[in-house]
């Protein structure tokens, strides 16, 4: 016997197993834009994305919690898109592709968002026009094609001035600032592969690098690969550490970077520890080409502020992208130090330097 109802209820679930799904989020700073989101969705077919308060809380929890495939953030009330955007890129995954909607109508800020790894698209835009944008978005994302590649991580080189300045505990703690108080993932790069004290500021127990062996630098490493050589400190943090009885400085320096650079996608940021006992001028030329930003590290004598003084000639020298910061790390009384503050600006020709007393424990 025909049975319309039957055949109209199948047709009705075999439509709704067929609804197409990307995972979506959008924070949202207006009504207007989550009605026009949520309508676009659903007369799509697309599953309506989550959709909450574009505040750095909300963002913070719920892109580290849920596996996202495209962020949409509405920037309609900010008074600066870029800037905006940039202040909150470190909250975001780097595997996620992220569309920014904005009412600024300016090439500074399409370019400003790109160079970001972001899409922009301007406000209002019609619902079929965001559909196609979204669905070409995850299309170039699932072929890591455009900006759909995996944004990679800043890279920060912390430079020690000499030995002892605390370059290896500025880098523990910048770390632990970021992953736990900032919600970014950090991967810390030890580049002491004979020793060093890493282990000591992150308060690990029995800690043991990781072996390398001549054999395995001749493999093909991939990403997989790369991070199994990697111990987890937390949910946001790790470190790179590696050792070797069969490989020299040069070539453990060469290996880990080739590391680095395959789990670049996977971080916020990555640390790289250059204490004055493992670093040279090659190390120097390469952090001068590739780092965001450098920190040298000084504390308050003169061999220091000499080193430190060499360092930042060189790097301008390399007409190197990457923002310098001088740090003056007080590892000794005050009163004890051989120069000033005051001594050591003019020195360096600097009108603002950050100070450190290293002090804060690892939260693990």
């Amino acid at each position: 016997m025909f049975d319309l109802v039957d055949i109209l209820k199948s047709r009705t679930e075999e439509k709704a197993v067929a609804q197409e799904l990307i995972t979506t989020v959008l924070f949202h700073q207006t009504q207007e834009c989550v009605d026009l989101v949520e309508e676009a969705f659903r007369f799509e077919g697309l599953v309506a994305p989550s959709m909450l308060e574009n505040t750095d809380a909300n963002i913070r929890q719920h892109v580290r919690d849920s596996h996202i495939e495209v962020v949409i953030v509405e920037a309609n009330r900010s008074v600066n898109v870029s800037k905006h955007m940039e202040r909150i890129s470190h909250l975001l995954p780097n595997d996620a592709s992220v569309i920014v909607i904005g009412s600024e109508d300016s090439i500074s800020t399409i370019r400003n968002l790109k160079a970001m790894g972001f899409y922009y698209v301007f406000w209002p835009i019609p619902k079929q026009e965001l559909i196609d944008f979204v669905r070409n978005v995850d299309n170039n994302r699932k072929h890591k094609s455009g900006l759909g590649k995996d944004r990679e991580a800043k890279r920060v080189a912390i430079w020690g001035s000499k030995g002892g300045v605390g370059a290896t505990i500025m880098t523990s703690e910048i770390a632990l600032k970021l992953s736990s108080k900032r919600n970014s993932s950090c991967l810390i790069i030890d580049h002491d592969f004979r020793g060093g004290n890493m282990d000591i500021c992150l308060f690990l127990q029995k800690h043991q690098k990781k072996t390398v062996t001549r054999s395995s630098i001749t493999a093909s490493a991939d990403a997989t690969y790369a991070a199994s050589m990697v111990k987890k400190l937390s949910n946001m943090a790790a470190l790179l550490s590696l050792e070797s009885d069969e490989l020299n400085e040069l070539e453990m320096k060469e290996y880990i970077r080739s590391l680095a650079d395959k789990l670049a996608g996977q971080y916020n940021f990555i640390l790289e520890d250059l204490s004055r006992s493992t670093n040279s001028k090659a190390d120097l030329e390469y952090i001068s080409r590739y780092s965001d930003i450098i920190l040298i590290v000084i504390e308050p004598t003169v061999s220091s502020l000499r080193e430190a003084k060499r360092a930042q000639k060189y790097i301008e020298a390399q007409n190197s992208h990457a923002r310098v910061v001088n740090v003056l790390n007080y590892t000794m009384p005050e009163n004890a130090a051989t120069i000033t503050e005051s001594d050591i600006k003019d020195y360096l020709a600097m009108r603002r330097m950050l100070s450190a007393r290293s002090s804060q424990r690892w939260a693990r």
